[in-house]
């Protein structure tokens, strides 16, 4: 398994071209991917591990509250979790249903991880973009708010389950609290919620609802940053330190590190973030352990 070797601190992603080398035979990489690791040094990072980017911005005092390295993948791990998101024949991809109610939702076994956010987060987008590569599945993009009114459960092959939740905010369904309230309380097979976070205007009301429920209920979360690219540098610096701020001084339940959303991270996320395997070291920084 690819998350123990978390802990021990895995591989840098800069030593081009060596490092494609060190991906395992049995994980092979997208033809998009490996142009990606054709880029030089400095654009890699700036793509991979956009927080590693601004980095370079901050006074060295400030660099340690980023927690650059508490989730720190291998080359391996990316491809890993890449092939976990590759329609083949015998790793099925594929929408399975919609629902209004927790009632209505799918009895499934597999793990669950659900994706949560404001309207007009970039969610739909997202989970569009991290099925690209199993093209038969369609996930509606709206320019919309509030577009998803409903649950939508996705098989990702034999792995796990991914949950497309509606918005909240603008336009978000009349049942929402009740609808969103009970999955995150009572769906025992959930491991792990992204919740989504727009990095222009950063953590709002409407957010810190969201928030509270993860916490009230006790929820592994993980914060996502969406639309790094439509900020300037500077703002985006001063967005994810006061993020990071935030859930280092005002949660317990959520994953010290923040996922600014680039190419390949949230494959990563999904992958991994809800293994067992890697329970120990989210469960070192939870601290409602």
């Amino acid at each position: 398994m690819a998350a123990p070797g978390l802990l021990s601190g895995m591989g840098c992603l800069f030593e081009m071209p060596a490092a494609l080398g060190r991906v395992s035979r049995p994980y092979s990489t997208s033809h998009t991917f490996a142009e990606v690791l054709r880029m030089p040094e400095r654009q890699l990072t700036k793509l991979v591990f956009p927080l590693q980017e601004l980095q370079r911005h901050l006074l060295p005092e400030s660099r340690p509250v980023l927690h650059l390295k508490t989730f720190d993948p291998s080359l391996e791990d990316i491809a890993r979790a890449e092939s976990f998101f590759t329609a083949t024949s015998r790793n099925r991809i594929e929408y399975l249903s919609s629902a209004e109610h927790l009632d209505h939702a799918p009895d499934l076994l597999r793990p669950e991880v659900c994706f949560i956010g404001r309207s007009n987060v970039g969610k739909s987008s997202l989970i569009k973009a991290l099925f690209s590569l199993a093209p038969e599945v369609e996930v509606r993009v709206s320019k919309k708010p509030g577009h998803t009114k409903k649950m939508n459960f996705f098989k990702v092959g034999k792995y796990f389950t991914l949950v497309d939740m509606p918005g909240y905010g603008y336009r978000a369904p009349e049942d929402f609290v009740n609808m969103v309230e009970t999955y995150l309380k009572e769906r025992k097979n959930l491991m792990r919620t992204f919740l989504l976070v727009d990095s222009v205007v950063g953590i709002q009301k409407a957010d810190n609802i969201a928030i509270e429920m993860c916490e009230e209920f006790a929820l592994p979360y993980v914060i996502v940053l969406t639309k790094i690219d439509k900020s300037s540098k500077g703002h985006l610096v001063k967005q994810v330190l006061e993020i990071q701020k935030f859930v280092a001084t005002k949660t317990q339940g959520c994953f010290p590190q923040l996922f600014p959303v680039r190419f390949c991270w949230i494959f990563l996320c999904c992958d991994l973030f809800w293994n067992p395997s890697v329970e120990m070291l989210y469960s070192k920084y939870n601290r409602k352990s």
